[in-house]
């Protein structure tokens, strides 16, 4: 080959390798061109999305805060900084924990390494309290409820997002709230004594009457008596002086059948032992007053259940007695449960109360067969167990899950508040951390039982 066709060889392979060059240059302008614009939509993007969350850091409702692993302020939102009364450059860089949540709830100092938010960059969970105190820039504080979860970085714990709320407004309306139930249930005690008080003063009078007239007839024997005894005295005096005649034996006769002796004498004895009766019931009924309202405690203290069950009984009798017999089997092993015995007192008359209206709507106005109201009382394990059944209508099915509703009755307009049966849930299980349930028949009555914690078996008998 000649020095020419080698040349013009070799000239053809650099233009073919300039070529390929030129076009592997030209694809990788190309290919960085792509990711320049890649790289500038990327950036694009996470400034849209950083605008998008600083937006809704903003906006939001509560307040944001980050802190890092040593407890200082990363960031916080605008309303976490207005709610604190910071300023963003004045709370950033700072101990959180030393600045807004250095006390507990009741004011004591609050040691930094027990402080809850500091658990969710230390144990990695997240943590939720309710009810906790934030301090503000001017030394006021005010209960919030916050999320601590923890920020990771890496795959490595690096602090904590906090996000809280004020709940002071929330505080003070479940404030009223409570104030406001306390109230209705003063008022359903109120409306049960308003209706107890008349049977009550029937209860009492019946006796009284009968021990007034037993009194007037005594009093008025007495004075027979009196003359008959005076009589006797004279003839005595005469006896002592002279025989006595038929004519003075005679006037004292007259006297005795005059004054009816002989039924006196049989009427008297009735008189006093029905005076005794009658006086009995009225201190059993005044006793019983005095047991059921006897103010007491609003605390827990170790009663006896059967006493309380038996004193409402009386108290309530008017409220049964016309439509049901009252049933008892009350364990005279139970221990003392701790209760509050004017709550307690209270769920026992709601629901015989309720039980009695039930028979009643059975039997209408001349009812020609009484119900009955049974009440028993157990141990059963850890619990004091009462049930308090009726022979009533029974409550159907379609209700039954709303009987300890507010405000919910079966009752005609006018007749039920609705009140009684959801102050009975309330005192049984959140002031007695107890049990109620309910079983029901149409037509066949209604069984409430409720389970009230009790001591052990040794405090009870401790106790007792």
């Amino acid at each position: 080959m000649s020095e020419i066709e080698h040349l013009t060889r070799r000239c053809e392979r650099e233009k073919r390798a300039r070529k390929q060059a030129e076009a592997l240059l030209e694809q990788k302008s190309l290919d960085l061109y792509k990711l320049n614009q890649e790289l500038a939509q990327l950036a694009a993007d996470l400034a849209e999305r950083e605008g998008l969350m600083r937006s809704i850091l903003e906006a939001v409702g509560d307040g944001i805060f980050g802190v890092d692993e040593n407890g200082c302020t990363t960031f916080i939102n605008p309303v976490g900084a207005k709610m604190l009364g910071w300023t963003p450059e004045e709370i950033i860089g700072c101990n959180h924990h030393q600045m807004v949540h250095h006390t507990k709830l009741d004011g004591s100092p609050y040691p930094a390494h027990e402080c809850p938010i500091y658990s969710a960059f230390k144990d990695g969970k997240v943590n939720y309290e309710d009810g906790e105190l934030f301090w503000r820039a001017d030394g006021s504080s005010f209960p919030v409820e916050y999320v601590s979860t923890p920020l990771y970085k890496h795959g490595e714990l690096k602090g904590a997002v906090i996000t809280f709320s004020d709940i002071a407004e929330r505080k003070s309306h479940e404030k009223e709230q409570n104030m406001l139930e306390i109230q209705l249930r003063h008022a359903q005690k109120l409306e049960s004594i308003g209706q107890l008080a008349a049977g009550i003063a029937h209860e009492i009078n019946t006796p009284t009457q009968f021990v007034s007239d037993n009194t007037r007839f005594l009093h008025e024997s007495f004075e027979d008596l009196g003359q008959f005894i005076e009589a006797c005295n004279h003839l005595l005096e005469a006896a002592g002086k002279a025989p006595v005649s038929a004519g003075q034996l005679g006037k004292v006769k007259e006297l005795s059948e005059e004054i009816d002796l002989d039924y006196l004498l049989e009427e008297i004895p009735k008189a006093i032992s029905q005076s005794q009766d009658g006086l009995k019931r009225i201190s059993k009924i005044v006793r019983a007053m005095k047991e059921f309202s006897h103010p007491g405690t609003e605390e827990k203290t170790p009663i006896d259940i059967n006493v309380a069950i038996q004193s409402t009984i009386d108290v309530s009798r008017n409220e049964w007695k016309y439509h049901a017999n009252m049933v008892t089997d009350l364990d005279p092993d139970l221990p003392l449960v701790p209760c509050i015995p004017g709550e307690f007192n209270q769920v026992i008359l709601n629901t015989i109360v309720n039980g009695a209206h039930a028979i009643a709507d059975i039997a209408g106005d001349s009812p020609e067969e009484m119900g009955t109201i049974t009440i028993r009382t157990c141990w059963e394990g850890d619990w004091a167990k009462v049930t308090i059944s009726d022979t009533g209508t029974g409550i159907p099915e379609s209700v039954r899950a709303r009987i300890f509703d507010p405000f919910f009755t079966t009752k005609e307009v006018g007749k039920g508040t609705g009140q009684g049966l959801a102050i009975v849930y309330s005192a049984v299980v959140d002031k007695h951390s107890g049990r109620l349930d309910v079983e029901s028949e149409i037509g066949k009555g209604t069984t409430f039982t409720i389970r009230l914690p009790l001591y052990s078996k040794t405090e009870g008998q401790q106790s007792g």
